[in-house]
């Protein structure tokens, strides 16, 4: 459902009407367009954003799915706040926001997810292994990678598991920007975006 702030139904909102902080990781539009489409969201689902950060994608997700329930996962107490702030800006309702570090605070989620979202973090691995036993089949998840070491990660996670429809996409993405007296195209960081599914 759309709120006052951003009140279209397709998703991409600008970055700027989003609040940040300093040094905390931020989903440019254009790589949330991506991702958003790689989770193939329904209007019910339950998604779990595990390392969600300024909270774009679970304020995304809440618009686009009303009957849904997103629950955004985050270690820090400040950034879990900022989710929030975040949320309410846009009117968003469905978002839980738990604070914890992933994979430990996952059996504390009340409703099992058919949608995870893994924005990083130093044991994805073990966040993989861990989200996978809670996901029903056809259950997909969506991981994203800003190094080729993350990139390896993950692929092997997928292998191991068994993940069905693997897709990779890179972005690359470049935005026209005004520098002095003229106009240039500046790179957005490119970021790998993998998907799999559970099949069985």
């Amino acid at each position: 459902m759309p709120s006052q702030l951003w009140p279209y139904v397709t998703p991409g909102i600008p970055d700027e009407l989003f609040e940040h902080l300093p040094g905390i990781p931020f989903t440019q539009r254009e790589v949330r367009l991506l991702l958003i489409s790689q989770l193939r969201l329904k209007p019910d689902s339950v998604l779990w954003d595990i390392g969600a950060g300024t909270g774009t994608i679970p304020v995304e997700a809440g618009l686009l799915c009303p009957s849904g329930q997103i629950m955004a996962v985050e270690r820090d107490e400040d950034v879990a706040k900022l989710i929030k702030r975040n949320c309410d800006r846009f009117e968003v309702k469905n978002v839980q926001v738990v604070e914890g570090n992933a994979p430990d605070c996952l059996n504390h989620l009340k409703i099992a997810p058919d949608r995870v979202c893994i924005e990083g973090g130093k044991t994805i691995q073990d966040i993989l292994s861990a989200v996978w036993n809670y996901l029903p089949p056809s259950g997909r998840v969506v991981a994203t990678a800003a190094n080729l070491e993350g990139l390896y990660a993950i692929s092997q996670s997928f292998s191991l598991l068994r993940a069905r429809n693997i897709e990779v996409v890179q972005s690359a993405v470049n935005r026209l920007e005004t520098r002095g007296f003229s106009q240039t195209f500046a790179a957005v960081d490119p970021i790998f975006i993998l998907s799999g599914e559970k099949l069985d």
